[in-house]
């Protein structure tokens, strides 16, 4: 027993150091509260860099879709692919970009499309309808990280000189490569830039060398063309026939129009001019319009090239689950045109980029939750660090790649889900923000624009439910979560700052002569009738002499579903003779629980506030209190304290009559 005793103080100071450094490794970065939350692509403090080595940084998610899209659009069409990739890149060149290149002024900072439509609704609607913004976003992120992660192991496994090893092992390896991406992040994710130039670079190169090699050998072989419009004038007729068929079958395409709301949350990172401001980055916001628009034009000649040169030369039972071409159509021309030897460097780049593409998903969610979860108390304070934020968007990835079985084309409806819905919200807010400044020409396209994604987006819901129900599954998953993180703290302090106003401040000096006591007065006609009754009440429930002075404390609720405040405590005299300090907040026990500790600090005395009990049932008020920010204030404000306080010597006085 002794020797236990000795034993167990250092054996349990060990463990505690571990578990210390642990936690510190990593909560590493945690911003305070009132601080900018850290993320990748947070609000950087270096130099900013060229605009195409950050088009590079979005573009591993852009340019990488180039893996699978020529496949999945063969699938959706058939012989009739080149069209409707022809749609396709006239909607990205006349409606997703110009719509981005609007987001880009109106949000300079990386905030995106979310924290547009986020100004134009306040109180619990704004909040819920953010949230599920961001269920959709984080559709879009994380079925990033699994179907890039998935495809990059289709790549890996179909090379010819894996020698069918890894076959049946798609799950596992792709758990692997997701595995190391998150192992990335947790050792930290600070400059990517540099590296995903490279890998852009190299990629472009290797695929225009497949699609020149592609055109040659259509050239050489014309008679694939005539094969080709022969089957698609027999399948689908006339030329406006084919027109209509490929507009409905366009929503099945829209994975080709990833990578526009990473594109924008990249901002932070381009070179600005000499003259930007925070307010109005000018050279920023030019530079991310040609990174925007520069991009769009890359892909949209890729996309045209490589659907041609895919449907001519690759047997269409080929892009069949199961196929050679399945996932990785241009993989197989490499393969088959170029030898084995090419194709496997096309194996290797395709993958690394693949995998990548899911880094930028991944500092895209990292950027994007920490920025609104925890700032609505919607999320523990650990949701601001990167290392806790990563394990658990991991996680997640692991077990959507489980759900779908790492399946390329399972995934597909949930991602263009996701991507359609975020491009739809951008083009609303777009067209809001161009009805707000009077630009009626702007509306009017702006509004065309919106109808198209919300077209798209719905019919992409009809004919993929899957991908809508997954989405539902992350924004049901977000907003419970996040009202369970808002209800565990709920009796947390979250005020940030405390101002007295001159007035307000001459009030504390002076009573601090003597005892500080505070009435909390819920304000209604403010006569002096409400006043001299209020005191006398609160001086008879007490048992307080007449001769104690008090200062009334009244809080006025603005947006209740606020969390954290900032607090302007303002003083006047009413009626010549009563002193009051008003205060709005979100919420009254918050407010008054901040005032008091303030006062505390400033003048080294315990204060002192007096409030009435509440007629009612307590969940009803526990209810009002949660949503609206009022409800029974008096044991809310002592609860407040109590956990903002654990020190009783020093905690303020709470009197209830």
């Amino acid at each position: 027993m002794a020797s236990s005793a000795r034993a167990g103080p250092g054996a349990g100071g060990g463990g505690r150091g571990v578990r210390g450094r642990l936690r510190t490794w990593m909560l590493e970065g945690l911003a305070d509260i009132a601080k900018q939350q850290p993320g990748p692509y947070a609000e950087v403090q270096h130099p900013g860099r060229p605009w195409w080595k950050v088009m590079c940084l979005t573009g591993v998610d852009y340019f990488s879709t180039l893996g699978y899209q020529p496949g999945i659009a063969a699938l959706a069409a058939g012989v009739l692919s080149p069209v409707a990739t022809l749609v396709l890149v006239l909607v990205t060149v006349a409606g997703a970009l110009p719509v981005y290149r609007r987001v880009a002024e109106e949000s300079p900072h990386g905030q995106g499309s979310i924290a547009m439509l986020e100004r134009l609704l306040s109180f619990w609607q704004g909040k819920l309808f953010v949230l599920v913004l961001l269920g959709f976003a984080a559709t879009d992120f994380l079925i990033t990280i699994t179907l890039s992660a998935a495809d990059a192991t289709a790549h890996l496994i179909e090379n010819p000189n894996v020698g069918g090893t890894l076959r049946g092992h798609q799950v596992a390896v792709t758990l692997v490569l997701i595995a190391l991406l998150g192992g990335v992040f947790l050792k930290g994710f600070t400059e990517a830039i540099g590296l995903a130039v490279v890998l852009v670079g190299i990629y472009l190169t290797l695929n225009l060398v497949v699609v020149v090699v592609g055109l040659q050998r259509v050239i050489v072989e014309p008679h694939v063309v005539s094969d080709w419009t022969t089957a698609l004038t027999t399948e689908h007729g006339n030329p406006l026939l084919m027109i209509g068929i490929a507009l409905i079958i366009f929503p099945k395409l829209a994975l080709g129009l990833s990578g526009f709301e990473t594109g924008v949350a990249v901002m932070p990172h381009v070179e600005g001019d000499p003259g930007d401001t925070e307010e109005r980055p000018v050279g920023r916001i030019h530079g991310t319009k040609k990174l925007l628009t520069t991009a769009a034009l890359i892909m949209s000649v890729f996309l045209i090239a490589t659907s041609f040169i895919t449907t001519l030369l690759i047997p269409q039972r080929e892009f069949e689950p199961g196929g050679a071409a399945n996932g990785r159509a241009l993989a197989y021309l490499a393969h088959e045109h170029l030898g084995n030897g090419f194709g496997s460097v096309y194996d290797v780049s395709t993958i690394v980029i693949l995998w990548f593409a899911g880094a930028s998903a991944m500092a895209g969610l990292l950027n994007l939750m920490p920025r609104y979860l925890p700032r609505y108390g919607m999320a523990p304070h650990w949701a601001r660090a990167v290392r806790p934020m990563v394990l658990v968007f991991t996680l997640i990835a692991f077990l959507v790649t489980w759900i779908f079985d790492a399946n390329v084309d399972a995934q597909g409806g949930a991602y263009a889900t996701g991507v359609l819905v975020l491009i739809a919200s951008a083009s609303i807010a777009v067209t809001i923000a161009a009805r707000k400044a009077r630009q009626r020409r702007w509306t009017a396209v702006f509004a065309i624009i919106a109808a198209v994604f919300v077209y798209t987006t719905a019919a992409n819901v009809v004919e993929r439910p899957d991908g809508v129900k997954i989405g539902a599954c992350f924004i049901a998953g977000i907003i419970g979560l996040s009202l369970m993180s808002r209800i565990a703290r709920a009796f947390e302090l979250r005020v940030t700052q405390v101002d007295l106003d001159p007035m307000a401040d001459r009030f504390v000096r002076d009573i601090a002569h003597r005892t500080i006591r505070f009435i909390a007065n819920e304000p209604d006609r403010r006569d002096m009738a409400e006043y001299r009754d209020k005191l006398r009440q609160i001086r008879t429930d007490n048992d307080l002499p007449a001769e104690e002075d008090f200062i009334f404390v009244e809080v006025t609720v603005a947006d209740p579903s606020e969390f954290e405040t900032q607090l302007r405590v303002c003083g006047e005299v009413l009626h010549g003779r009563y002193r009051v300090l008003t205060l709005v907040s979100s919420s009254i026990p918050n407010a008054l629980a901040g005032m008091l500790l303030h006062v505390r600090d400033l003048t080294d005395q315990r204060p002192h506030i007096y409030f009435e009990w509440t007629e009612g049932n307590p969940i009803h008020h526990f209810l009002r209190f949660f949503l609206f920010g009022q409800g029974e204030v008096a044991p809310v404000t002592r609860e407040v304290l109590r956990e903002a306080e654990p020190d009783r010597a020093r905690r303020p006085h709470v009197h209830v009559g």
